[in-house]
């Protein structure tokens, strides 16, 4: 078995553990040994562990008390795991057409109810599900309408949703193809939302009888806070640079009259941007001072000090594949979406799969 070079901190721990790769009940086939890079070449020993494989297109992760929920973009099907790795389906969402980078996208829980963001016939929306029985035997329940009217397209579609330390829900929304919808306060296209649980628009938003949060993004697809409350996203850029952005109530951050960090008067800049080659950040968590960015066609994580937003330790470099997805499991670990089915990727024997990286 191939060692895996990384490292994962916590606060106050003053060193790592020293371990190997464990492998799962079925072995994943080894990929290539991992690319080097100045960035990567410091990083410590760490344990992964392969949780789930054989996942159809897999994109998001959410955690209903301990039981693991995984949204499939193409099948629309809404998975479970066991403590032994399998999926059973709990339901699937009606009324998603897939096509392209659109259809079952991102899931969060909240209580009793599954939120899901997907591609209809006709828009982008967000439904919830009441949540019902016990794990091994969950079920969803009708579907009520959070929000829809959403631009949807072929890409660009966003689909992250995740409720904020102030309970409320947020919702990236991608341009779906049309740039100048972003920097349009009428049009949800380009905006990161924030809505009621019910779908209300809050009194304290910053747009009046809006669900406007922020603006001026082309595909953002991650989401997270820290524990101060400050609110972090990711953004898939055009052919320059791709962002992590700390976002501010109302802020402008400049797609489509800027890409990156500009300079410019009115436009919020990102703290961190690469090129496309390298990044595609998709999923982002926070904990214990520390962010994590899974990119697809970057094929890495990044860890990030929320001391130092402008630099970056890089971690999986082509070990997985492409990297959609990554939360903060309820023992602390972090588990990672692998995403080599999703029509980009080359998958190999196992793929997608969930992996589970042990922390300090």
């Amino acid at each position: 078995m191939t060692a895996v070079t990384r490292r994962i901190l916590s606060a106050g721990v003053a060193a790592s553990a020293v371990l190997v790769l464990v492998a799962c009940t079925v072995a994943p086939v080894p990929r290539p040994p991992a690319a080097t890079s100045s960035a990567s070449s410091s990083v410590e020993p760490g344990e992964a562990t392969v949780v789930a494989q054989d996942l159809d297109v897999p994109w998001s992760i959410a955690f209903h008390d301990d039981v693991a929920l995984i949204s499939e973009r193409d099948s629309a099907r809404i998975l479970e795991l066991a403590a032994d790795g399998s999926a059973r389906e709990v339901g699937v969402i009606e009324g998603v057409a897939p096509r392209g980078e659109g259809g079952l996208l991102g899931i969060a829980v909240l209580d009793d109810y599954l939120y899901a963001y997907f591609t209809g016939p006709e828009d982008n929306r967000i439904e919830r599900f009441e949540l019902t029985g016990a794990a091994g035997d969950l079920a969803l329940g009708r579907a009520e309408s959070v929000i829809s009217g959403m631009a949807a397209a072929g890409n660009h579609n966003g689909g992250r949703i995740a409720f904020g330390p102030d309970g409320m829900l947020y919702a990236t929304v991608g341009d779906a193809g049309d740039p100048s919808s972003a920097q349009d306060l009428d049009s949800l296209s380009g905006k990161i939302l924030r809505l009621t649980p019910e779908g209300a628009i809050p009194a304290d938003n910053p747009f009046e009888d809006s669900p406007v949060y922020s603006y001026g993004h082309r595909n953002p697809q991650g989401l997270a806070w820290d524990e101060g409350g400050t609110m972090y996203a990711s953004e898939f850029g055009q052919d320059t640079w791709d962002e992590l952005n700390v976002i501010e109530a109302g802020g402008d951050y400049g797609w489509p009259e800027v890409e990156g960090i500009a300079g410019r008067a009115g436009f919020i800049d990102p703290v961190q941007q690469w090129t496309p080659d390298v990044a595609s950040p998709s999923g982002i968590a926070v904990a214990d001072g520390l962010l994590w960015i899974a990119n697809l066609r970057g094929e890495r994580l990044r860890e990030v000090s929320l001391d130092d937003l402008g630099a970056a330790t890089e971690l999986l470099v082509g070990e997985y594949g492409r990297l959609r997805d990554i939360v903060v499991a309820p023992d602390d670990a972090l588990w990672i979406l692998t995403n080599n089915t999703d029509g980009r990727g080359g998958p190999s024997e196992g793929d997608d799969r969930i992996v589970r990286v042990a922390r300090g």
